[in-house]
């Protein structure tokens, strides 16, 4: 395939980067509403929760399914299908007024997850070879960066205007994704023709909703309860029939044999770890920023000018994606990840000392942005130099997955922490200063299993029968067969409300 020309190609990156912020958006769209949800949908704090868990079981369970069909029918008719899913669910969002009717949407909205891995193999399709690294570092970034811009943008809008804005807002900024897609993005003619595993589809899904469901609702039904010992049982269960059916079968909805491939491995393994180290710092400083002055270490501050303290890490993140692409065309994508999960370390190394002022905590979120930045921008590297074109979307979902499933536990582990490490003010029961300082220290921590792990990537090759570089510095692996004629969960105990959130009613 010719690669797109210079502008268009330009045009193509703007637009899918802006896609998937808009769909990262939706991690932390309801931040500012989780203190009111119980009240705003009618409902107990316990199933008021589902709100938010609907969003990460949908994405888990879209993220690979949307990636293969993206491998066999067309990435961007895939990308225009969980955009407009998107703008559906944040309809069905703003105009519920209980808990089922939310439910709904925000499952919706979860169902766009797979628009970032989509985008990534879109670009692997449409760019030429020099602006291919810097690209997907950016839409790969873009998961950050949407998280980190989403809790100020929200916290302002919560606080000037109804809740039910946030999801107006939301479906607008999908609407407009959508036809910047239609009109600038075109569809790959990479094509991976054959039959959909409708058997390994159901497995997986079902396998990821009882793993999943078990992490986030695993704080409300108690961890050694039988519920949540029962969902984790069913997840080993049916994931491994899963994997002996994928590889039995001539057409399976993953490669299991590829994604066994040392590379392939070691990136996903990498990037769970990864993952729960990166969460942390986003379900600390918040609620640090809240908890009020008389705590002597929290700063009293309302949920926007929590968000406006994080928010730089988002901006250094996208800063980082050119620097993480040239990194790797140098020294190889190996060397930037493990860079990457250095300064994270870093970055959480100067968490547990300073976190009493506002700088100080907008200085640790700006370098473990900065550490993301560059990690992030290396996975889709490491994947698509070690799968054939035609996997691409189905394995750039996986990858994403893995991310998923690794936030995910962060905020099992950190909700552990902060509700068993408390102090009491004036009848409340807060997390102690100790209790950010352990989950500061666990994502350090988490940074250097990481970094451990990459070592063992392979180091930088070359390929000379590759029909295109994947990234610079990496070479794609051509595809062997003939050409044909793919958060959050609920808030830890201690959370403080904010006060915007307070006047939402």
């Amino acid at each position: 395939m010719a690669p797109a020309e210079p502008a268009r190609a330009g045009r193509t990156v703007a637009v899918l980067a802006f896609s998937g912020i808009v769909v990262s958006l939706m991690q932390t769209l309801v931040i500012p509403l989780i203190p009111e949800l119980p009240s705003l949908l009618h409902a107990s704090a316990s199933n008021a929760t589902w709100a938010i868990t609907a969003t990460l079981l949908a994405g888990a369970v879209a993220t690979p399914v949307i990636g293969r069909l993206g491998d066999m029918f067309g990435k961007r008719r895939m990308l225009l299908i969980s955009l407009a899913l998107l703008v559906i669910g944040s309809v069905v969002a703003a105009l519920a007024g209980a808990l089922v009717p939310m439910v709904i949407g925000r499952a919706l909205q979860g169902f766009a997850a797979g628009v970032i891995p989509l985008g990534i193999s879109i670009m692997r399709d449409e760019l030429p070879a020099e602006r291919l690294g810097s690209a997907t570092a950016l839409m790969s970034a873009s998961l950050g960066v949407g998280g980190a811009l989403g809790l100020p943008a929200a916290a302002f809008l919560a606080d000037r205007a109804s809740w039910h804005a946030l999801f107006w807002t939301a479906a607008a900024a999908g609407a407009i994704a959508t036809a910047l897609v239609v009109t600038m993005v075109p569809e790959s003619a990479v094509r991976s023709p054959g039959r959909f595993d409708f058997v390994g589809a159901v497995g997986l899904s079902i396998g990821l909703l009882c793993l999943l469901l078990g992490i986030s609702k695993g704080g409300d039904w108690g961890w050694g309860s039988a519920l949540t010992m029962g969902t984790f049982t069913a997840a080993v269960v049916v994931l491994l029939l899963w994997g002996w059916w994928e590889l039995r079968i001539r057409e399976p909805l993953l490669d299991l044999r590829t994604t066994a491939r040392r590379q392939v491995l070691l990136t996903n393994i990498t990037s769970i770890v990864f993952g729960l180290s990166i969460f942390g710092v986003w379900l600390v400083e918040p609620q640090l920023l809240q908890l009020p002055a008389a705590t002597g270490y929290g700063l009293g501050a309302d949920m926007l000018t929590a968000g406006l303290v994080t928010a730089p890490a988002g901006l250094v993140m996208m800063a980082m994606a050119p620097v993480s692409a040239r990194i790797s065309s140098a020294w190889g994508p190996k060397l930037t990840l493990m860079l990457g999960a250095i300064i994270v370390a870093l970055g959480y190394g100067l968490g547990v000392v300073l976190m009493s002022q506002l700088w100080e905590l907008a200085l640790v979120a700006a370098v473990i942005g900065a550490g993301i930045g560059l990690a992030y921008g290396t996975l889709p590297a490491l994947i698509m130099a070690a799968v054939p074109v035609s996997e691409t979307a189905a394995a750039n979902s996986v990858n994403t997955l893995m991310r998923s499933i690794g936030t995910s536990s962060a905020s099992a582990i950190a909700g552990v922490v902060l509700s068993q490490l408390t102090i009491s003010l004036d009848g409340q029961i807060l997390p102690a200063q100790s209790a950010f300082r352990v989950v500061l220290g666990i994502g350090a921590a988490a940074a250097l299993v990481a970094l451990l792990i990459a070592a063992f990537l392979p180091g930088r090759r070359t390929a000379a029968t590759a029909e295109k570089p994947a990234v610079a510095g990496f070479s794609a692996v051509a595809d062997p067969r003939p050409a044909p004629a793919l958060a959050t969960c609920s808030p830890p105990a201690g959370t403080v409300p904010s006060q915007a959130a307070r006047r939402l009613r």
